[in-house]
């Protein structure tokens, strides 16, 4: 083994939060979100740990076909919908639903009728409530609703659906703007509803409706700001460690580092771990950012090379070569880190590269 990164993915973890998700829900349907490769954890490992979910939420084609191909029946839902004629007969192959959110959708829908045969097509009608990004403005929903049913190709259970742009902010008056925005839009509309992400499900139980679609949380993450996923009882589900492989006695006024950002304020001890932005950590770490060296956090020292990071290690004088370093994970919740980085915990799981070794635990 020449390079000791390694990110371990604790299956166990991603059970145990699915079912903080189910216990916060109550009755309803729970989607788990595992795009972006199960959020940097491996879309199949993730899958196989979630199955207890009701439903997968992808956002491409092509993980849709891994997860049929690795045997999932679950109702599949892409979340940004197809994007041009090509894919429908794909999606009705793969007995996948779609969210529909623009006019150019419905316009495909109409130009390109189901053959004989074919299953009709299951869709979630996306509405945009305030966050302005996908959907349809929401004054439209009762008219969209209805071509989208006069369709002869469509399922006519279809889904109402919104996303949140503010709700990892409790109490936010833009969160309760666009849940009275949706529910006027949707009055009297038959089908089932969908708006609660992550955040809403932790902190909006007036938004759970029949179906939530948490991504993050499964993965024991928030983007609640001053409260990890810990907070709510959830557990971390990537560990990303390495070793360090030198420590170096550098004395006081002394660099450490690219650029000489940062000078030793005593003579010390440097400890170097074998790992960098080549390997995903990010390189906006700021001087500060805790790590942990055999469970004793140490903080990071000067910039963050592709390669190595360079550590204080005067709280961790037992330190030696070959020491385990954390660099997020179990005993250190990846959202501080991401503090420290400007960033948010799903951008460092999501960013982690091949050259890391996935295990799972």
């Amino acid at each position: 083994m020449s390079r000791p990164a390694v990110a371990r993915i604790h299956l166990d973890a991603l059970t145990h939060n699915l079912g903080v998700m189910r216990a916060r829900v109550g009755g309803a349907r729970v989607m788990a979100v595992v795009k972006a490769d199960g959020y940097g954890h491996g879309l199949e490992r993730v899958a196989a740990a979630l199955a207890g979910a009701d439903a997968f939420g992808v956002a491409s084609l092509e993980d849709a076909e891994r997860l049929r191909a690795a045997g999932h029946t679950h109702r599949i839902v892409l979340l940004s919908g197809f994007v041009e004629p090509a894919d429908l007969p794909r999606l009705r192959e793969l007995d996948l639903d779609s969210v529909v959110h623009h006019p150019a959708q419905i316009e495909m829908l109409e130009a390109h009728p189901p053959g004989p045969g074919d299953e009709r097509l299951r869709v979630w009608l996306k509405l945009d409530s305030g966050m302005h990004r996908l959907g349809f403005p929401a004054r439209d929903a009762a008219h969209v609703h209805a071509r989208l049913r006069a369709l002869p190709g469509i399922n006519g259970d279809i889904v109402l659906m919104t996303h949140f742009a503010n709700s990892d902010v409790f109490d936010d008056e833009q969160t309760r703007r666009q849940l009275a925005t949706f529910d006027q839009a949707t009055q009297g509309l038959p089908g089932q509803r969908s708006l609660a992400n992550s955040a809403a499900v932790l902190g909006w139980p007036m938004a759970q409706a029949q179906w939530v679609r948490p991504g993050g949380a499964l993965y024991g993450i928030s983007v609640v700001p001053g409260m990890p996923g810990t907070a709510f009882g959830l557990r971390p589900a990537m560990t990303l460690a390495s070793r360090l492989i030198a420590i170096n006695p550098v004395e006081a006024g002394e660099p450490v580092g690219y650029g000489a950002t940062w000078h030793a304020p005593e003579d010390m001890r440097i400890g170097v771990v074998a790992l960098g932005y080549g390997d995903g950590y990010p390189r906006a770490a700021k001087t500060g950012t805790p790590m942990l060296v055999d469970g004793i956090e140490v903080p990071v020292v000067g910039r963050v090379s592709m390669d190595l990071i360079t550590l204080d290690l005067r709280n961790a004088p037992a330190a030696a070569i070959g020491s385990e370093v954390v660099a997020w994970g179990q005993g250190l919740p990846v959202e501080r880190v991401a503090e420290h980085a400007g960033t948010i915990g799903y951008e460092l799981v999501c960013s982690i590269t091949r050259r890391v070794r996935f295990l799972e635990t």
